[in-house]
């Protein structure tokens, strides 16, 4: 009985930090780069776009495709970072917990 205690008390912990995270990671910022850095989009951990930067020197007229590909590209690197912050944040909170071997929280 003493283990499952322990256990219990180890879930609502993990579930504790977990909330936490979640807010945090409504903070958290990343940004996404295409072409050298010519596009530039910025996102929160959880994938909310918060900002697009685009050099005026790409937008000439008849390369609007290009553009539009662009930030394409920097939405997702973007996101490709937010989903990196996330599982970086969810092996700090589970770490130490017995949880089976591929068992995906998040």
């Amino acid at each position: 009985m003493r283990d499952l205690m322990g256990i219990m008390k180890q879930a609502q912990a993990m579930q504790q930090k977990m909330e936490d995270m979640q807010a945090e990671l409504d903070r958290v910022e990343v940004e996404g780069s295409a072409g050298g850095g010519m596009v530039k989009v910025t996102m929160t951990a959880k994938g909310t776009l918060k900002a697009v930067s685009i050099d005026p020197s790409v937008l000439n007229p008849d390369e609007k495709e290009i553009v539009e590909d662009l930030i394409v590209a920097a939405a997702n690197d973007a996101r490709t970072k937010a989903e990196r912050t996330m599982q970086e944040r969810m092996a700090e909170i589970t770490k130490g917990l017995p949880l089976p071997p591929g068992l995906k929280l998040f």
